[in-house]
């Protein structure tokens, strides 16, 4: 989270957890006052200091320090962005822009031109998707306003990348995006669309055999990790690959022209299959990366949790 002062170019970042839990806090609830309450909630938690409502505002008055002065004009007051009201505080951000805005914005253009225009559309969706630069709201918290609308946020990202790679797909640059997609179907193994994705991605530059083999890695996870069977999209796209029946293949994946061999330094031809096992091991290597990530973070958690368990010994002698 960080402030930028269209004015000066100058970007602001709120020292400490709870004053960008609180930044974060009043900017999605941007326009609504929030109850003093659930932001006292969302800085501490179940464990808010005895004098809650004092350090509240103190974390207020922090922050009202921090933001921009609006411009001058009359009847304007000094920090007036940020104001206080009976019940909580209000964040007024008038003709000022956020990313979550802007992101939500452009998606939802690119979305609505991909039938008629997937170029264009697809030039939106990257212009929207540019604007992260990490996890939605981080260092904001796990407060529930925050944690909800970064979900949100992470969603409509997921969906962006969607409609990205479907208008590539409509614009017939299929070649280019297959290596893309085969990371984002390790990422997400659950998300049945981006493998769908990635299968006609293949289908369409003539790997009609990697393209099954795509479906049946999403079938095994899907069985083992959820213990259901693809749903009907994926079996669709993967019976039209059996049948040979996509309309758009023709266009997707012209054929790239060939350049002959240049004399003795030229690259000798692989064995078969070589290209496709490369690929498999990078899954696999990819896949057990993320495993690890996920165990690491697994034991972080279980370690605080025992920390916070284990009786402390009393100080002083025995």
């Amino acid at each position: 989270m960080q402030i930028r002062d269209t004015r000066t170019d100058l970007r602001i970042v709120p020292v400490g957890a709870k004053q960008r839990a609180l930044l974060g806090a009043l900017v999605v609830k941007a326009g609504q006052v929030v109850p003093r309450d659930r932001l006292v909630d969302e800085l501490w938690g179940e464990h808010p200091p005895s004098n809650a409502a004092n350090a509240l505002q103190a974390h207020v008055a922090r922050l009202r320090r921090l933001l921009p002065a609006p411009a001058p004009g009359p009847g304007t007051r000094h920090h007036e962005a940020l104001a206080t009201r009976p019940t909580g505080y209000v964040l007024r951000l008038g003709g000022i822009d956020t990313d979550a805005r802007r992101f939500t914005r452009l998606a939802a253009e690119g979305r609505a031109l991909l039938g008629a225009d997937p170029v264009r559309a697809a030039g939106l969706l990257r212009e929207a998707l540019a604007l992260w630069r990490g996890a939605a709201l981080q260092g904001s918290g796990r407060g529930a306003i925050c944690s909800a609308q970064a979900a949100l946020l992470e969603e409509g990202r997921l969906l962006a990348l969607e409609a990205l790679y479907d208008a590539c797909l409509r614009a017939g640059h299929g070649r280019e995006i297959t290596g893309e997609l085969e990371e984002l179907a390790i990422a997400h193994p659950l998300r049945e669309r981006f493998h769908e994705l990635l299968m006609s991605a293949l289908e369409r530059c003539g790997r009609q055999a990697e393209a099954l083999l795509a479906y049946e890695r999403a079938r095994r996870t899907l069985v083992h990790d959820l213990g259901i069977e693809p749903g009907p999209a994926l079996r669709a796209r993967m019976q039209a690959i059996l049948h040979h029946h996509d309309p758009g293949a023709a266009l997707a994946c012209p054929p790239l022209p060939r350049k002959p061999p240049t004399g003795p330094a030229a690259v000798p031809p692989q064995a078969p299959g070589h290209d496709s096992d490369v690929r498999l091991l990078r899954e696999e290597i990819a896949r057990l990366r993320l495993r690890v990530e996920r165990l690491a973070r697994e034991q972080h958690d279980l370690l605080d949790r025992l920390d916070r368990l284990m009786p402390r010994e009393p100080s002083g002698s025995p």
